[in-house]
């Protein structure tokens, strides 16, 4: 597109802040809005796959998240009290040299927004956009009371899975099961592996996992992220629910978090992440496209959420740079990213209530059956492709890396 564009960001999340970066490379004039006074990640961490890596190393920021995040090379889960291995998925199984990066979601925000700044890209924080006038030549922002924010050529929805702007849903399902999400110390030299996920189960109602994390920011700590899936209609209980009685409950699935729990003192410190599963009818109208969560939204494992919008920032970057017009470019978007979101959504709508579920057969037919099948030879590779978003081509034209990391940093690649 050799036009130059006028373009509001509305959100200032992995998606919005990777899609101003793209979108300011190409010489449009953007400008990020903001409903927080401070900008801010929510949630604990997450597991940048080598597709989200992949992005990454297109805007030039691999090296620093390399610098703060712990690779991970495997995914692992028990069933207790049997101990038996039921999760079982290693990079290594697509070839030499594939892994994953875990990160603090304030490292993966920092870099982002750190890169907005350098850039001079202008972030205008505590606005609230509720909603947008489409009548005009030129969509039309507008906060709660009816004033107008701006008008631009193009309006960038990243507000999330609940955003104000995003139009007809073709279905929205709700999803039971949430997940608590707490930061801990990590412990060097402790009963966790230092490069893996880990998993506890009994049955599929409850689950719980650490995974490490890296530092936050150079010089600071190892962390890693606790979870504990939790329904979402048993929030009120558990809040109501002393911290001691809820640890108890932890313990006696996974005894080792003894020492992570301590950490832990007030509610205030976990925070409850609820899921659902929908996509928007449209992804685009008139001068107006969704990215991210604000386009669909699933369950986010192993990070797909934060990868899904790096992912399409990207896509509609080059849809821009491909098209004639915004008529011609939106469309090329959505397009670009149908079928590998598509696969994802029916992934996790498909593994999920295995592993979060009220079900009695479902948690027997992954104890007995379906872990053992991702041990054999090409279905261990078939399941680490899905589970790193690599089945399907992400991006046309994206080239996926296999990255050696060292534990003492980056090395070239391999």
């Amino acid at each position: 597109m050799n036009n130059k564009l006028d373009i509001a960001i509305c959100g200032c999340g992995p998606a919005g802040l990777a899609a101003a970066l793209y979108l300011h490379r190409q010489g449009h004039r953007v400008r990020i809005f903001e409903r927080f006074g401070q900008p801010g990640p929510v949630g604990s961490g997450l597991i940048l796959q080598p597709t989200g890596l992949a992005v990454l190393a297109d805007l030039g920021l691999l090296d620093h998240l390399l610098a703060l995040g712990a690779r991970i090379d495997k995914l692992f889960g028990r069933v207790m009290p049997s101990g038996r291995v039921v999760l079982d998925v290693r990079y290594r199984a697509m070839g030499r040299g594939w892994q994953a990066v875990a990160v603090h979601r304030a490292a993966l925000f920092d870099v982002l927004r750190g890169a907005v700044r350098a850039a001079g890209i202008e972030l205008i924080a505590g606005t609230t956009i509720e909603g947008v006038d489409q009548r005009g030549l030129r969509p039309v922002l507008t906060a709660a009371n009816g004033a107008v924010i701006g008008t631009f050529d193009l309006a960038v929805d990243a507000l999330g899975a609940r955003s104000p702007l995003t139009g007809p849903i073709a279905r929205r399902t709700a999803l039971a099961y949430g997940a608590l999400w707490a930061n801990v110390p990590w412990i060097a030299q402790g009963p966790f592996a230092a490069n893996a996920l880990e998993q506890r189960y009994r049955r599929a109602s409850e689950m719980a996992g650490v995974l490490p994390l890296g530092r936050r920011a150079p010089g600071e700590p190892g962390q890693a992220a606790l979870f504990w899936s939790l329904k979402r209609g048993a929030v009120a209980d558990w809040r109501r629910q002393g911290l001691d009685g809820w640890k108890a409950q932890v313990v006696r699935l996974w005894p080792q978090t003894v020492p992570l729990l301590e950490s832990i003192t007030d509610h205030s410190q976990l925070t409850f992440a609820q899921y659902d599963h929908f996509t928007a009818a449209r992804p685009y109208s008139a001068g107006l496209v969704h990215i991210g969560d604000a386009a669909r939204s699933t369950s986010p494992q192993l990070g797909q959420g934060a990868i899904m919008a790096l992912l399409v920032a990207l896509a509609l970057a080059r849809a821009l740079e491909g098209g004639a017009d915004l008529t011609s470019a939106l469309p090329a978007y959505a397009r670009m990213r149908r079928w590998h979101v598509r696969l994802f959504q029916w992934a996790s709508a498909m593994f999920t209530p295995f592993y979060q579920s009220d079900s009695a057969v479902l948690p027997a037919v992954r104890d007995w059956l379906t872990a053992p099948l991702s041990r054999l030879p090409v279905a261990d590779a078939l399941l680490a492709r899905l589970v790193s978003g690599m089945t399907l081509p992400p991006l046309r034209g994206v080239k996926f890396r296999a990255l050696r990391l060292e534990r003492d940093g980056p090395a070239k690649d391999g």
